[in-house]
């Protein structure tokens, strides 16, 4: 007797699920300020459209998003602030850093998770911070551009002695001038002193011709350029001639008691721990004092610890003291800034691993000596 084989059940074919889509528009009334959102040509629409992944037209007045549900709300929120910063006058343009700041700034993290942004904007926080950290010169209005940088100006508005830490290109020393500048105005202070070590970074300068003041005034270049980006020239010399502004190296800050003052060190991880020492000490009544450094440009000679790196360690934990950690995300200088900040970041963490494990084998090998050196 003859079994016809039961043919084998073919499995069909697993449905692919299709990525969810999410489809809406905004429509704004004034035409004036479209122009300006969009900016030349959509070239705000379009970077946008890069930093979320969602399809962004235009039909005139309205917008069409359509993609991730998540991020098309992340887009429409963006858009919705920039147009009431925009309406409101908060803002004059919009160009495409601006845009990169909403991006950074509305990203989600813990604190702010995708659900509240949904709804566009309507009755949601404020991604900028709102005016309290609005900081208004008489240059401009400034506003943070990433979410460290939100977290800097609170802690300047609510501690007397702040760290800032981090990379080149995030904001640390521009906004601790011009957060200076708006207290001298509104008569919180009744000055301002900026410091910096005269350390070279890196070359041997030799001698330098002039007085003192030329002499030391190369170190102090980026202090002056942020001066003079929120308050006027003329201002910023007469202030200066008032002695309402100093600009000064840190050793010339010994002896000195710095009340109602605005007082900020630069470039910090190039004291050494008795100047940071003597610097933090000057601290006098009324006065708010920030300290900015990087701690991988540290220009010190070798074997000299980094008077920033020591007061960190120093004062952790110390009630009053803020501090505020930025990274490679809060770069607000031209997007290859940041390339580049991660690129020596991963080739740092590189060498850090090949001297651990050179020296992890070095000491392995010395126990294995030690051992076969000891008598039986």
């Amino acid at each position: 007797m003859s079994v016809t084989p039961t043919p084998a059940r073919t499995k069909s074919p697993a449905k692919i699920k299709k990525p969810v889509k999410d489809t809406t528009q905004i429509e704004f009334s004034d035409n004036a300020l479209v122009q300006i959102l969009y900016g030349p040509q959509a070239a705000n629409l379009t970077r946008l459209s890069e930093g979320t992944g969602v399809d962004i037209g235009n039909r005139g007045s309205i917008v069409l998003l359509s993609g991730d549900p998540q991020k098309v709300a992340q887009a429409k929120l963006i858009l919705s602030q920039l147009y009431s910063r925009l309406r409101e006058g908060d803002i004059d343009r919009v160009d495409t850093e601006t845009v990169d700041a909403a991006l950074r700034l509305s990203e989600p993290d813990e604190a702010n998770p995708w659900g509240n942004g949904g709804n566009g904007g309507s009755g949601s926080a404020d991604v900028f911070g709102g005016a309290r950290l609005a900081i208004q010169t008489k240059k401009r209005r400034i506003s943070p551009r990433s979410k460290r940088q939100k977290d800097y100006i609170e802690a300047m508005l609510d501690h007397e002695l702040v760290f800032g830490i981090g990379p080149a290109g995030t904001g640390k020393t521009y906004l601790a001038v011009a957060m200076a500048v708006q207290m001298l105005l509104q008569g919180q202070v009744d000055r301002i002193v900026l410091s910096r070590p005269a350390v070279e970074a890196g070359e041997r300068l030799g001698f330098l011709p002039g007085d003192l003041k030329d002499k030391v005034d190369p170190y102090l270049r980026p202090l002056y350029d942020a001066l003079n980006d929120t308050l006027p020239g003329d201002v910023v010399m007469k202030r200066m001639e008032r002695g309402e502004i100093e600009v000064a190296p840190l050793a010339f800050m010994r002896g000195r008691t710095l009340a109602h003052s605005f007082v900020i060190l630069d470039e910090a991880q190039n004291s050494t721990p008795m100047q940071m020492k003597m610097f933090l000490t000057r601290l006098g009544e009324g006065s708010r004092m920030v300290v900015t450094g990087d701690l991988t440009q540290i220009d010190l000679p070798p074997g000299t610890k980094s008077g920033l790196r020591d007061a960190l360690e120093i004062l952790e934990g110390v009630a009053d003291v803020g501090r505020v950690q930025f990274d490679q995300r809060d770069v607000v200088r031209h997007p290859l800034v940041t390339k580049i900040v991660i690129a020596y970041d991963a080739a740092d963490a590189l060498q850090k691993k090949i001297q651990d494990s050179y020296k992890g084998g070095k000491k392995g090998k010395t126990a294995g000596q030690d051992s076969n050196d000891s008598p039986a």
